[in-house]
């Protein structure tokens, strides 16, 4: 399947509406920073509008589906079946200072399982799509995790707690555990462009605590769809609720798993 569903279709006209909205904004906070003006107000501003604009969308061509979105929280729909996981602005400390990496991120969620899921990069008009049963693509390209097996070559990508938020002891042990194991470890500061790359193997696994639901649903599936896989840290955990998360291809994921556990 190289073509999106009708499904997958309102999803991605949805993330590219939204986009347009960030893009245009995006442009303006860039002037922001320049002219050392604040651009904080105009980031939540920007964060909002996009959020609108998804939630006017997806509910238009699914009128019953719940929402699960960032700013907004859970609106339950007529369909308890069905549940949008939105995050219009993933990355939003880079939008703010006007780095070019960050995401319009869209999962549908049927039951407990994730079946569609969309990622788009407003600023290098990259669309990572993917329906359950059907791959994982980038625009019109299937996608595959990296082949790599050997820990010592790979470059695994991560996030940092930031200011207010708990976990900075816990993750300078994981980091002390997983650093002098392999090649590099980078901090792009999208989780949802974390999975993404993940799941295009241009990363070759990605680990982090302490996230939200509509940071990770669309990787979920994406990872998985493109031969990964992607899971909590702990035994039997899920990451939708515990918040931690670690995705590689199947023979990294165990050692990657094995070394975020002996940190504890």
């Amino acid at each position: 399947m190289s073509t999106p569903s009708a499904l997958l279709k309102v999803m991605i006209d949805a993330a590219r509406k939204a986009g347009r909205g960030l893009a245009r904004d995006f442009g303006e906070v860039a002037e922001l920073q320049v002219s050392k003006k604040g651009a904080g107000d105009y980031v939540s501003a920007a964060d909002i509008k996009a959020e609108q604009v998804l939630i006017e969308e997806l509910t238009k061509a699914r009128p019953g589906y719940g929402v699960l979105a960032e700013e907004s929280g859970l609106t339950e729909g007529s369909d308890k079946t069905h549940t949008w996981i939105v995050d219009p602005l993933d990355g939003t400390t880079n939008f703010l200072h006007a780095i070019p990496h960050f995401a319009v991120n869209i999962a549908l969620q049927r039951e407990s399982a994730i079946v569609a899921a969309v990622t788009y990069n407003p600023a290098s008009g990259d669309i990572f799509w993917s329906e359950r049963g059907k791959g994982a693509f980038l625009n019109d390209k299937r996608l595959r995790v990296a082949a790599r097996r050997d820990l010592t070559e790979t470059v695994l990508a991560t996030g940092i707690p930031f200011v207010g938020r708990p976990g900075h002891a816990t993750f300078l042990k994981e980091l002390h555990q997983i650093a002098q194991r392999v090649s590099g470890v980078r901090r792009f500061g999208s989780a949802a462009l974390d999975l993404a790359w993940v799941a295009a193997g241009r990363f070759d696994g990605y680990w982090e605590r302490n996230l939200k639901p509509w940071d990770i649903a669309a990787g979920l599936l994406l990872v998985t769809e493109a031969g990964g896989r992607a899971s909590g840290i702990e035994a039997d955990e899920d990451p939708l609720i515990s918040g931690n998360i670690c995705a590689a291809n199947l023979e990294l994921h165990p050692l990657i798993v094995e070394r975020l556990q002996a940190a504890r």
